[in-house]
């Protein structure tokens, strides 16, 4: 295979150029420790349309922020978001988004959201679960091509599909926009962090998100 996603990827990102805002993010994934806060304006004037996975009009809002490459964003949707589906999404208490925040120059986790959101038949969220347990064979040191198309052909992507979506400047831009909003209005440092209602927390686990969604019911 010629097509070479490390070279298509530089490219697009040198096309951006550096922002005070993607300096500011750390270079690690880590866990929000951060004591829980309001913030306005987490729905408002988003670059990239949200994928909702519930009911649109749930009574409650769970917002989180990610990086693909992120081991405990993998821990989160493997071991938490399972059980927050099953108590409050399924049963229409709660709506839930995930959004990009791939670390600046992480092009392989770039790469792999801009894949989920070309999935078709909205398979935005079944793209993503299949990319966190897949995580460290397209994650790791060696070429991530492979494994992303398989991915993405079992997602019903064609190789050609595959190709377009990831020559696509203007998704990477806006998700790039979207992170760096992120950063500036809603204090995001570090993967993953979630939000309920507007609310910031500093604990991930699902008894601390269980909590605060039931706080807001």
């Amino acid at each position: 295979m010629n097509f070479d996603l490390m070279k298509l990827n530089r490219r697009s990102v040198l096309a951006l150029g550096a922002t005070a805002s993607t300096a500011a993010i750390a270079a690690v994934s880590l866990p929000s420790i951060a004591n829980a806060q309001s913030v306005s304006g987490l729905m408002d004037n988003l670059p990239l349309e949200d994928f909702v996975m519930g009911k649109a009009d749930a009574p409650v809002t769970i917002v989180e922020y990610a990086s693909m490459t992120c081991p405990h964003c993998k821990r989160f949707h493997e071991a938490v978001l399972p059980e927050i589906k099953k108590n409050y999404v399924d049963t229409g208490k709660a709506k839930y988004i995930l959004r990009p925040f791939p670390f600046d120059g992480d092009r392989r986790g770039e790469a792999a959201f801009m894949l989920a959101m070309c999935a078709p038949n909205n398979n935005y969220y079944a793209m993503i679960d299949a990319l966190f347990a897949s995580q460290q064979a397209w994650g790791g040191k060696g070429n991530p091509v492979p494994e992303l198309l398989r991915v993405s052909k079992l997602a019903g992507m064609t190789e050609d599909d595959f190709k377009a979506c990831l020559g696509r400047q203007d998704l990477l831009t806006k998700m790039v926009e979207g992170r760096n909003k992120a950063v500036k209005d809603f204090n995001v440092r570090a993967t993953p962090t979630v939000f309920v209602n507007g609310e910031k927390l500093g604990d991930s686990s699902v008894d601390a998100l269980s909590k605060a969604i039931e706080a807001a019911l």
